[in-house]
């Protein structure tokens, strides 16, 4: 009878250190999945609804830092033809859009508080 006893208890220590292997994997697999994919997946979801709302007027930033207005789209060749300057177009993959610019996210971004007056202007004033 002990040694029925003695081969249970061994057998559950054996269980309870699988468990206590695999509950730290769980653990840091859940915490990885939250920090990492889970908004990485977000972020890849709100670019590509970016990329499918595209419009011809439309004021966006390239990937490389570039301001410019939409003024063709090309759905067969995915490519887009931006205006950076008066009589200046470039073409370039959708793809490379990184940002759209709405008309009131546009005086947000340069620095603009609510009355007009830049940050820079109100930090200079006595």
């Amino acid at each position: 009878m002990i040694q029925v006893l003695a081969a249970s208890s061994s057998g559950a220590s054996s269980s309870g250190s699988l468990v206590g292997l695999l509950l730290p994997l769980l653990l840091m697999g859940g915490v990885f999945y939250f920090l990492l994919i889970r908004p990485q997946r977000m972020r890849q979801r709100s670019q590509q609804s970016l990329l499918a709302s595209l419009e011809v007027g439309d004021e966006v930033m390239t990937a490389g830092g570039i301001f410019g207005t939409v003024t063709e789209i090309d759905e067969d060749a995915d490519t887009v033809t931006v205006e950076i300057a008066p009589g200046t177009r470039v073409r370039m993959l959708r793809r490379a859009i990184a940002q759209r610019f709405v008309e009131g996210e546009e005086e947000e971004a340069a620095g603009y508080d609510d009355d007009g007056d830049s940050d820079e202007e109100a930090g200079a004033r006595p």
